[in-house]
Protein backbone atom coordinates (compact mmCIF):
# COMPACT_ATOMS: atom_id res chain seq x y z
CA UNK A 1 0.00 0.00 0.00
CA UNK A 2 1.27 3.68 -0.73
CA UNK A 3 2.00 5.79 1.97
CA UNK A 4 -0.46 8.15 3.45
CA UNK A 5 0.30 11.46 1.98
CA UNK A 6 0.44 14.37 4.86
CA UNK A 7 -1.87 17.27 4.40
CA UNK A 8 0.65 19.33 5.79
CA UNK A 9 3.58 18.88 3.54
CA UNK A 10 1.96 21.19 0.84
CA UNK A 11 6.04 23.20 0.90
CA UNK A 12 8.04 20.49 0.76
CA UNK A 13 9.91 20.91 -2.53
CA UNK A 14 9.59 17.57 -3.81
CA UNK A 15 5.57 18.12 -4.06
CA UNK A 16 5.41 21.46 -5.27
CA UNK A 17 4.19 23.14 -8.54
CA UNK A 18 4.46 26.97 -9.31
CA UNK A 19 1.67 27.85 -11.55
CA UNK A 20 1.96 30.95 -12.77
CA UNK A 21 -1.61 32.66 -13.47
CA UNK A 22 -4.12 35.43 -11.70
CA UNK A 23 -7.56 34.77 -10.06
CA UNK A 24 -10.10 36.86 -10.11
CA UNK A 25 -9.76 40.85 -8.84
CA UNK A 26 -7.70 40.22 -6.12
CA UNK A 27 -4.82 37.63 -8.49
CA UNK A 28 -2.19 35.88 -7.10
CA UNK A 29 1.28 35.70 -9.65
CA UNK A 30 2.12 31.82 -8.11
CA UNK A 31 -0.14 28.93 -6.67
CA UNK A 32 2.32 26.55 -5.13
CA UNK A 33 0.38 23.66 -5.38
CA UNK A 34 1.66 19.77 -4.05
CA UNK A 35 1.08 17.19 -7.44
CA UNK A 36 0.04 14.78 -4.17
CA UNK A 37 -3.02 17.23 -4.56
CA UNK A 38 -3.20 17.47 -8.21
CA UNK A 39 -2.59 13.38 -8.27
CA UNK A 40 -5.69 13.14 -5.59
CA UNK A 41 -7.98 15.88 -7.81
CA UNK A 42 -7.24 13.49 -11.01
CA UNK A 43 -8.11 10.12 -9.33
CA UNK A 44 -11.36 11.41 -7.82
CA UNK A 45 -12.05 12.71 -11.32
CA UNK A 46 -11.09 9.80 -12.56
CA UNK A 47 -13.27 7.22 -10.40
CA UNK A 48 -16.38 9.69 -9.77
CA UNK A 49 -15.97 9.01 -5.93
CA UNK A 50 -13.64 9.06 -2.99
CA UNK A 51 -13.63 6.00 -2.11
CA UNK A 52 -12.87 4.92 -5.25
CA UNK A 53 -9.71 6.98 -5.59
CA UNK A 54 -8.73 6.48 -1.82
CA UNK A 55 -8.70 2.69 -3.19
CA UNK A 56 -6.93 2.90 -6.75
CA UNK A 57 -4.03 5.21 -4.73
CA UNK A 58 -3.76 2.90 -2.02
CA UNK A 59 -4.80 5.97 0.83
CA UNK A 60 -7.42 6.48 2.88
CA UNK A 61 -10.31 8.10 2.20
CA UNK A 62 -9.88 10.76 4.51
CA UNK A 63 -6.30 11.33 3.16
CA UNK A 64 -7.55 11.91 -0.18
CA UNK A 65 -10.37 14.12 1.53
CA UNK A 66 -7.71 16.26 2.99
CA UNK A 67 -5.75 16.37 -0.26
CA UNK A 68 -9.07 18.15 -2.09
CA UNK A 69 -9.86 20.31 0.45
CA UNK A 70 -6.05 21.88 0.85
CA UNK A 71 -5.99 22.12 -2.98
CA UNK A 72 -9.68 24.00 -2.84
CA UNK A 73 -8.14 26.42 -0.46
CA UNK A 74 -4.82 26.74 -2.17
CA UNK A 75 -7.23 27.64 -5.31
CA UNK A 76 -9.19 30.10 -3.30
CA UNK A 77 -11.93 27.89 -1.99
CA UNK A 78 -13.90 27.20 -4.65
CA UNK A 79 -15.72 23.92 -4.49
CA UNK A 80 -14.30 21.44 -7.11
CA UNK A 81 -16.65 18.44 -6.43
CA UNK A 82 -20.58 18.51 -5.96
CA UNK A 83 -20.77 16.37 -3.40
CA UNK A 84 -23.91 13.94 -4.27
CA UNK A 85 -25.70 11.06 -2.74
CA UNK A 86 -24.03 8.51 -5.17
CA UNK A 87 -20.42 9.83 -5.47
CA UNK A 88 -19.08 12.80 -6.77
CA UNK A 89 -19.27 15.40 -9.74
CA UNK A 90 -16.61 17.68 -11.22
CA UNK A 91 -18.01 21.39 -10.62
CA UNK A 92 -17.16 24.25 -13.66
CA UNK A 93 -13.79 25.03 -11.76
CA UNK A 94 -13.65 21.50 -11.42
CA UNK A 95 -13.76 21.26 -15.15
CA UNK A 96 -11.38 24.27 -15.64
CA UNK A 97 -8.68 22.53 -13.94
CA UNK A 98 -8.71 19.29 -15.14
CA UNK A 99 -6.42 19.61 -17.97
CA UNK A 100 -3.93 21.55 -16.36
CA UNK A 101 -3.70 19.21 -13.52
CA UNK A 102 -2.91 16.47 -15.99
CA UNK A 103 -0.42 18.78 -18.00
CA UNK A 104 1.25 19.28 -14.65
CA UNK A 105 1.00 15.67 -13.63
CA UNK A 106 2.01 14.25 -16.94
CA UNK A 107 5.35 16.81 -17.74
CA UNK A 108 6.56 15.94 -14.06
CA UNK A 109 5.95 11.81 -15.36
CA UNK A 110 7.77 12.51 -18.39
CA UNK A 111 10.43 14.32 -16.13
CA UNK A 112 10.61 11.17 -14.12
CA UNK A 113 11.32 8.89 -17.40
CA UNK A 114 13.79 10.90 -19.11
CA UNK A 115 15.84 11.43 -15.81
CA UNK A 116 15.42 7.81 -15.20
CA UNK A 117 16.60 7.50 -18.91
CA UNK A 118 19.84 9.28 -18.09
CA UNK A 119 20.69 7.55 -15.07
CA UNK A 120 20.15 4.11 -17.04
CA UNK A 121 21.94 5.11 -20.08
CA UNK A 122 18.94 4.32 -21.68
CA UNK A 123 18.63 7.72 -23.14
CA UNK A 124 20.57 10.95 -23.41
CA UNK A 125 23.36 12.20 -25.69
CA UNK A 126 26.88 12.02 -26.15
CA UNK A 127 28.88 14.79 -27.97
CA UNK A 128 32.74 14.24 -28.25
CA UNK A 129 35.17 15.10 -30.06
CA UNK A 130 38.82 13.65 -31.07
CA UNK A 131 42.40 13.78 -32.82
CA UNK A 132 42.51 12.75 -36.32
CA UNK A 133 44.91 9.55 -35.36
CA UNK A 134 42.60 8.50 -32.04
CA UNK A 135 39.91 7.77 -34.76
CA UNK A 136 42.47 5.30 -36.42
CA UNK A 137 41.93 2.73 -33.72
CA UNK A 138 41.51 3.93 -30.54
CA UNK A 139 37.78 6.04 -30.94
CA UNK A 140 36.51 3.18 -33.23
CA UNK A 141 36.76 0.10 -30.58
CA UNK A 142 35.41 2.06 -28.27
CA UNK A 143 32.55 3.49 -29.63
CA UNK A 144 31.34 0.63 -31.40
CA UNK A 145 31.70 -1.09 -27.61
CA UNK A 146 29.64 1.93 -26.32
CA UNK A 147 26.86 1.46 -28.95
CA UNK A 148 26.54 -2.06 -28.13
CA UNK A 149 25.58 -1.77 -24.35
CA UNK A 150 24.18 1.49 -24.24
CA UNK A 151 22.09 1.82 -28.27
CA UNK A 152 19.63 4.68 -27.39
CA UNK A 153 21.96 7.34 -25.98
CA UNK A 154 22.19 9.55 -29.15
CA UNK A 155 25.77 10.08 -30.28
CA UNK A 156 27.63 13.04 -32.26
CA UNK A 157 31.38 13.25 -32.79
CA UNK A 158 33.76 15.91 -34.17
CA UNK A 159 37.36 15.40 -35.36
CA UNK A 160 39.93 18.10 -34.92
CA UNK A 161 43.48 19.25 -33.86
CA UNK A 162 43.65 19.04 -29.82
CA UNK A 163 43.28 23.05 -29.21
CA UNK A 164 40.49 23.37 -31.51
CA UNK A 165 39.01 20.37 -29.50
CA UNK A 166 39.62 21.94 -26.29
CA UNK A 167 37.93 25.25 -27.23
CA UNK A 168 34.81 23.25 -27.94
CA UNK A 169 34.85 21.28 -25.23
CA UNK A 170 34.98 24.34 -22.99
CA UNK A 171 32.74 26.36 -24.80
CA UNK A 172 29.82 23.49 -24.00
CA UNK A 173 29.96 22.42 -27.12
CA UNK A 174 31.10 18.82 -26.79
CA UNK A 175 31.05 16.59 -23.37
CA UNK A 176 34.41 14.95 -23.61
CA UNK A 177 37.59 15.13 -26.12
CA UNK A 178 40.18 12.79 -26.62
CA UNK A 179 43.49 14.98 -26.90
CA UNK A 180 47.20 14.06 -27.22
CA UNK A 181 50.63 16.39 -25.63
CA UNK A 182 51.28 17.38 -29.07
CA UNK A 183 52.18 20.39 -29.12
CA UNK A 184 51.90 20.89 -24.88
CA UNK A 185 48.42 22.56 -25.34
CA UNK A 186 47.17 23.93 -21.60
CA UNK A 187 45.40 20.79 -20.05
CA UNK A 188 45.21 22.62 -16.29
CA UNK A 189 41.68 23.56 -16.58
CA UNK A 190 40.98 19.68 -17.54
CA UNK A 191 39.94 17.04 -15.80
CA UNK A 192 42.03 14.19 -17.89
CA UNK A 193 41.52 10.54 -17.83
CA UNK A 194 44.64 9.25 -19.10
CA UNK A 195 44.20 6.51 -21.78
CA UNK A 196 47.45 5.08 -22.96
CA UNK A 197 51.30 6.92 -23.85
CA UNK A 198 51.72 6.54 -27.53
CA UNK A 199 55.31 5.97 -29.18
CA UNK A 200 56.13 6.61 -32.38
CA UNK A 201 57.58 5.50 -35.52
CA UNK A 202 59.48 6.46 -38.33
CA UNK A 203 57.83 5.84 -41.76
CA UNK A 204 60.81 4.77 -44.64
CA UNK A 205 59.93 2.97 -47.95
CA UNK A 206 59.68 -0.67 -47.96
CA UNK A 207 63.12 -0.97 -49.11
CA UNK A 208 65.22 1.41 -46.94
CA UNK A 209 68.36 -0.04 -44.68
CA UNK A 210 66.86 0.79 -41.39
CA UNK A 211 63.55 -1.33 -42.11
CA UNK A 212 63.03 -4.36 -40.21
CA UNK A 213 65.78 -3.32 -37.68
CA UNK A 214 64.64 -2.03 -33.74
CA UNK A 215 64.54 0.94 -32.35
CA UNK A 216 66.72 4.21 -33.30
CA UNK A 217 67.36 7.55 -31.96
CA UNK A 218 65.72 10.26 -34.05
CA UNK A 219 68.77 11.75 -34.60
CA UNK A 220 69.31 9.08 -37.35
CA UNK A 221 66.98 10.69 -39.66
CA UNK A 222 68.63 14.78 -39.04
CA UNK A 223 69.53 14.98 -42.72
CA UNK A 224 66.24 13.46 -44.18
CA UNK A 225 63.69 15.34 -45.98
CA UNK A 226 60.88 15.14 -43.70
CA UNK A 227 57.01 15.10 -44.64
CA UNK A 228 54.80 16.84 -42.12
CA UNK A 229 51.48 18.48 -41.97
CA UNK A 230 53.41 22.07 -41.01
CA UNK A 231 56.39 23.65 -42.49
CA UNK A 232 57.38 24.75 -38.94
CA UNK A 233 57.75 21.50 -36.30
CA UNK A 234 57.26 23.45 -33.43
CA UNK A 235 53.39 22.07 -32.10
CA UNK A 236 53.64 18.69 -34.07
CA UNK A 237 55.04 15.48 -33.79
CA UNK A 238 58.36 16.82 -34.93
CA UNK A 239 59.20 18.97 -31.51
CA UNK A 240 60.50 15.44 -30.61
CA UNK A 241 63.20 16.08 -32.96
CA UNK A 242 63.92 19.76 -31.43
CA UNK A 243 64.22 18.03 -28.34
CA UNK A 244 66.66 15.58 -30.20
CA UNK A 245 68.63 18.57 -30.96
CA UNK A 246 68.21 19.11 -34.46
CA UNK A 247 65.86 20.91 -36.72
CA UNK A 248 64.29 19.05 -39.19
CA UNK A 249 64.12 19.91 -43.27
CA UNK A 250 60.74 19.82 -44.37
CA UNK A 251 60.58 19.09 -47.42
CA UNK A 252 56.84 18.63 -48.29
CA UNK A 253 53.78 19.53 -46.03
CA UNK A 254 50.66 17.19 -46.41
CA UNK A 255 48.05 17.36 -44.34
CA UNK A 256 46.94 13.45 -44.63
CA UNK A 257 48.20 10.67 -43.45
CA UNK A 258 47.08 8.56 -46.25
CA UNK A 259 48.87 10.78 -48.96
CA UNK A 260 52.39 11.25 -45.69
CA UNK A 261 52.34 7.32 -46.67
CA UNK A 262 51.85 8.07 -50.58
CA UNK A 263 54.93 10.53 -50.31
CA UNK A 264 56.97 7.74 -48.66
CA UNK A 265 56.68 5.32 -50.54
CA UNK A 266 57.42 7.31 -53.45
CA UNK A 267 60.82 8.41 -51.99
CA UNK A 268 60.15 11.52 -51.63
CA UNK A 269 61.02 11.81 -47.24
CA UNK A 270 60.22 10.47 -44.12
CA UNK A 271 57.77 10.90 -41.58
CA UNK A 272 56.57 10.37 -37.68
CA UNK A 273 53.15 8.16 -37.79
CA UNK A 274 52.10 7.40 -33.95
CA UNK A 275 51.41 4.27 -32.91
CA UNK A 276 47.66 4.76 -32.63
CA UNK A 277 48.04 4.85 -36.50
CA UNK A 278 50.47 1.72 -36.79
CA UNK A 279 47.93 -0.43 -38.03
CA UNK A 280 46.68 1.38 -40.59
CA UNK A 281 50.72 1.58 -42.55
CA UNK A 282 50.42 0.62 -46.25
CA UNK A 283 52.65 -2.24 -47.34
CA UNK A 284 55.39 -0.48 -49.15
CA UNK A 285 55.98 1.84 -46.11
CA UNK A 286 58.31 0.61 -43.14
CA UNK A 287 57.92 1.60 -39.73
CA UNK A 288 60.89 1.85 -37.53
CA UNK A 289 60.63 2.42 -33.74
CA UNK A 290 61.96 5.27 -32.49
CA UNK A 291 63.40 4.49 -28.68
CA UNK A 292 62.16 6.77 -26.52
CA UNK A 293 64.44 8.35 -24.30
CA UNK A 294 62.80 9.20 -20.88
CA UNK A 295 59.22 9.72 -21.32
CA UNK A 296 57.07 8.89 -23.98
CA UNK A 297 56.44 11.26 -26.68
CA UNK A 298 53.07 11.51 -26.58
CA UNK A 299 50.22 10.98 -23.71
CA UNK A 300 46.39 10.32 -24.88
CA UNK A 301 43.47 11.81 -22.67
CA UNK A 302 39.84 12.04 -22.77
CA UNK A 303 39.23 15.31 -21.71
CA UNK A 304 36.46 16.45 -19.72
CA UNK A 305 35.48 20.67 -18.12
CA UNK A 306 37.38 20.71 -14.37
CA UNK A 307 34.19 21.57 -12.29
CA UNK A 308 31.36 20.42 -14.65
CA UNK A 309 29.51 17.44 -13.76
CA UNK A 310 30.59 14.21 -15.48
CA UNK A 311 27.01 12.24 -16.79
CA UNK A 312 26.86 8.77 -16.60
CA UNK A 313 26.88 8.48 -20.31
CA UNK A 314 30.41 10.35 -20.55
CA UNK A 315 31.71 7.89 -17.29
CA UNK A 316 30.82 5.22 -19.91
CA UNK A 317 32.45 6.53 -22.65
CA UNK A 318 35.55 6.76 -20.83
CA UNK A 319 35.10 3.24 -19.42
CA UNK A 320 35.02 2.11 -23.19
CA UNK A 321 37.60 4.17 -24.61
CA UNK A 322 39.71 3.22 -21.11
CA UNK A 323 38.93 -0.53 -22.40
CA UNK A 324 40.18 -0.17 -26.15
CA UNK A 325 42.76 1.65 -24.54
CA UNK A 326 44.13 -1.25 -22.84
CA UNK A 327 43.34 -3.83 -25.94
CA UNK A 328 45.96 -1.11 -28.13
CA UNK A 329 48.46 -1.65 -25.36
CA UNK A 330 48.65 -5.56 -25.10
Amino acid sequence: MAAMPNSHDSHDVHDVYDVQGSHGSRGFETLDLSTVWLRAFLEVARQGSFTGAARSLGWTQSAVSRQISSLETALGGAPLFDRLPRGVRLTEAGRVLVPYAETVVEALRGAGRELTALRELAGGRLRFGAFATADAALVPQALAAFRARHPKVRVTREEGLTPRLLDRLTAGHLDLAVVSTTGRPPLEAYDLHHLLDESLYVAVPAGHQLAGGGPVRLGRFADADWISGSARPEGTLLDAALREGFRPRVAHVVAEWTAKQGYVAAGLGVTLIPALAAASVRPDVALVPVRDEGAPARAVYAATVRGRVETPVVEAFVGALREAAGTLRS
